[in-house]
């Protein structure tokens, strides 16, 4: 029975003297930091709509082409309330270049002043308030969630020119005058900064040039036109984009 026992008592030890050693060994192994979980980056494809608001600075030139009152030019300017909306559509294609559509619907504030040679002033050169578009591409560079782009395209509307002599003030020119123009197309270009809030709901900056078409206006046999009929546009405005925001290109 001596012999078994000892046995028996050998075995513990060595199972012991076993697993301190395997336990020893763990303890000894350096453990790395833990692999840090890296969010995707944000991914501006998708379809967006938003609104904006901000401030015009509207002007157009007028001109006595026959001598209605006298030959000449004067200018008209204004600045104005500005809002409206977008939608458009971006494509990511890499991941820091983006190119997209947006068309904007927003509303313009005009311009109108007398002209310095009509008789008791009363000869006035006016741009009226409207709603206008803009139709333009998009082209931007991306850093995650920053978009620094480029646009440029159509502009229609921008409010109807006109040269009104209704003859109340003091002494008239050739006499009641009233012409118009309704048609009103030109082009635009601009820029800005967008950047990504959330997954879906960005903010912008922006700022756009517009140039309407030059125009004739007749009554009878005098002329006006119109020229330089211009809008600078200072823009700020949320945007909700239709899609996460993160993931592939």
């Amino acid at each position: 029975m001596e012999i078994p026992m000892k046995k028996m008592l050998l075995t513990s030890a060595a199972v012991l003297a076993f697993g301190c050693n395997v336990q020893a060994a763990d303890l000894g192994v350096a453990r790395g930091p833990a692999a840090a979980i890296v969010a995707p980056a944000f991914n501006w494809t998708g379809f967006y709509f938003g609104g904006y608001i901000g401030g015009a600075s509207r002007q157009a030139r007028f001109t006595d082409i026959d001598g209605y009152n006298a030959v000449g030019s004067w200018n008209a300017n204004r600045t104005s309330f500005l809002g409206g909306v977008t939608l458009g559509y971006n494509w990511q294609f890499t991941p820091n270049v983006l190119v997209g559509i947006e068309g904007e619907l927003g509303y313009l504030g005009g311009a109108r002043r007398a002209d310095p040679f009509s008789p008791g002033l009363d000869t006035e050169g006016r741009i009226a308030d409207s709603l206008y578009g803009l139709i333009t591409a998009r082209v931007g560079l991306t850093a995650d969630r920053a978009l620094f782009y480029v646009k440029g395209g159509l502009a229609l509307g921008g409010g109807s020119a006109s040269v009104v002599d209704s003859c109340v003030i003091g002494a008239c020119g050739g006499g009641t005058y009233s012409a118009s123009s309704s048609s009103n197309v030109g082009w635009t270009i601009g820029g800005g900064v967008e950047y990504a809030v959330s997954g879906n709901w960005t903010v912008k900056g922006e700022y756009n040039y517009i140039r309407f078409n030059n125009r004739t206006m007749t009554d009878g046999a005098f002329r006006f036109g119109v020229s330089n009929n211009d809008a600078h546009l200072f823009k700020v405005g949320l945007n909700y984009l239709f899609a996460s925001g993160g993931g592939r290109y």
